[in-house]
């Protein structure tokens, strides 16, 4: 990183939001933990974004985003708020049953990988070497996670109890988060403003999380515990209405390759709470897992700002030989 790219990291403009979306997504999957204990999955995942969705409606006003959309622009909310809001949440609250939530966490961390993948294939974006070589380097960092998460359930080969299928869930997930990344980065989705794109997303998703409780788990239930609540609040105003909006800015300040870096922190953060937390024991296993993930991620990070900065460049030639 030259002096210049330091400096613009540190202003407190950028490393404030930079800092505080890292924290908080990084809390966020302990506290999912309270919301799965004694709860259909399925229920808590509709309350939270039922609180979010009209908040988010609302930062759009207060953001002057034009909220009206197109028809197109609507089945792509609509196709986003299913994969997003739905699929992916769905998947990594019936996970969080079967795994830590810190090695949750830490598989979605590995969400550059499909993401890429779905890109070359969908947007006809070019993979750098040195992306494919860090992902590498990362998902055998993780595979050392999970070793170590199956080794430590004794009821690894029971489903009902088991890690494999909170594997299972997860990695669905994270298809689905991906799907719903890449389908909204198309012409049709640049053409909407962000905020305005997820608020109608998050609305349909929601509407099929409501149909979905009701199917899979019946009425609704009502948890008498003040923390139930609580986190359902802290979810959906903290961990959905007020990080949405900073780090799409971080995007716009720094540049997505640079903000991505911020996904470090998050698994730093779940991995911190669920040891202190959740009891996850360190071994050597785990340690050399982490340092592998991390280290793969810098390094497919890098290559991906790398590969910005050379688009940046050609772009800007272009623009002077004409």
């Amino acid at each position: 990183m030259s002096g210049t790219d330091a400096q613009s990291m540190l202003r407190p403009a950028v490393i404030l939001p930079f800092l505080l979306t890292g924290t908080i997504w990084g809390s966020t999957w302990l506290v999912i933990t309270g919301q799965i204990d004694g709860v259909p999955a399925a229920w808590s995942v509709f309350y939270r974004f039922a609180l979010a969705t009209p908040a988010l409606f609302l930062v759009a006003l207060l953001m002057k985003r034009r909220l009206k959309l197109t028809r197109p622009e609507h089945v792509l909310a609509a196709i986003v708020g299913l994969f997003q809001f739905s699929g992916n949440f769905l998947f990594v609250y019936h996970s969080e049953l079967y795994v830590t939530s810190g090695i949750v966490a830490m598989m979605f961390a590995l969400l550059m990988v499909p993401n890429a993948f779905f890109a070359r294939i969908f947007l006809g974006e070019r993979v750098q070497t040195g992306f494919v070589i860090g992902s590498l380097v990362a998902i055998i960092g993780v595979s050392f996670l999970l070793v170590h998460e199956w080794r430590a359930n004794p009821d690894a080969g029971v489903v009902g109890g088991n890690v494999a299928l909170g594997i299972f869930l997860a990695m669905l997930g994270i298809l689905s988060a991906s799907v719903a990344n890449v389908i909204q980065a198309n012409p049709t989705g640049r053409a909407v403003p962000m905020v305005s794109l997820l608020a109608w997303a998050m609305l349909y998703g929601t509407l099929f999380d409501l149909g979905f409780a009701f199917v899979t788990a019946g009425p609704p239930p009502f948890p008498n515990n003040p923390d139930y609540w609580l986190g359902i609040v802290y979810l959906a105003l903290i961990g959905s209405v007020i990080t949405f909006p900073l780090h799409y800015n971080l995007v716009r300040e720094i540049g997505a390759g640079r903000t991505a870096y911020n996904s470090i922190l998050t698994i730093s953060v779940a991995m911190l709470l669920s040891t202190i937390f959740e009891g996850y024991k360190w071994t050597g296993l785990t340690i050399a897992g982490m340092v592998l993930a991390v280290l793969g991620m810098l390094i497919a990070l890098k290559a991906r700002r790398q590969k910005a900065i050379q688009v940046q460049q050609s772009a800007a030639l272009r623009h002077d030989v004409d």
